[in-house]
């Protein structure tokens, strides 16, 4: 297999109606972990994670990734604040990226049985995805963008919105596939969320990345001003 890493952004730049967005932003993202991405609402989370997907055209700068564009497309995946899922069942949300890249029927029928039973839906494979509870549609889009196994995986706030239950549900998801090889890069504005689960740390802050560090060194002895302030629950401007 091909790998897409290094993924590197050079000087990347977001404008909209000629307002910065986000940027200048340089980075890579490459090897193993989790990282967590935080910062107060509005510094440019949510677009730095598509503009790293593809998903967000740069206005100034580049995006590179270690193979060709088609290759790095398929082996990445993106998962939503709100989830996204398709108007059919359980079971075609699940066999949707399979069908799209592949994957034949018995294989597909082993994944959907094996990722049914993983998000506790294996007796509603049948049912509409859009009858599930807001916490059963968020397993299932993430089931869905893990099922094939992707290098990377990009999440934005996936479980903001969900009870305790789901959300540990689907921090187990996402331990199992860190372990398993995924390099995860999360938005989260749950800190005890962030230290539970992150190997490492990006600080952003008006559009730029003011921070990086290793998990403990980043939540125990941040060096910026910001970051010590936000990790205190100060309000920033």
């Amino acid at each position: 297999m091909v790998s897409l890493f290094p993924l590197t952004l050079t000087e990347g730049l977001v404008r909209r109606r000629g307002q910065v967005i986000m940027g200048p932003v340089s980075l890579t993202v490459e090897g193993r972990g989790l990282t967590v991405l935080m910062g107060p609402n509005g510094a440019g989370k949510s677009t730095l994670l598509k503009a790293l997907h593809g998903i967000e055209r740069l206005s100034a700068g580049r995006l590179r990734h270690g193979c060709p564009s088609d290759q790095s497309h398929a082996a990445q995946a993106f998962v939503f604040q709100t989830p996204v899922v398709l108007r059919r069942s359980v079971a075609a949300n699940l066999a949707y990226p399979l069908k799209l890249h592949g994957v034949g029927r018995a294989e597909r029928a082993r994944l959907i049985e094996d990722w049914s039973a993983r998000i506790r839906l294996s007796d509603r494979l049948d049912q509409p995805a859009a009858r599930l509870s807001g916490g059963e549609r968020q397993k299932l889009a993430t089931a869905r963008a893990l099922i094939r196994s992707p290098q990377l995986l990009f999440l934005d706030e996936p479980t903001a919105n969900l009870d305790g239950r789901s959300t540990r549900e689907i921090e187990d998801l996402l331990r199992a596939a860190r372990d398993g090889g995924t390099r995860i890069v999360m938005a989260t504005h749950d800190f005890a969320q962030a230290r539970r689960l992150a190997d490492d740390a990006w600080f952003m802050m008006n559009g730029r990345i003011v921070e990086t560090g290793p998990s403990p060194q980043f939540f125990d002895t941040p060096a910026r001003s910001e970051t010590r302030a936000f990790l205190r629950g100060d309000i920033l401007e």
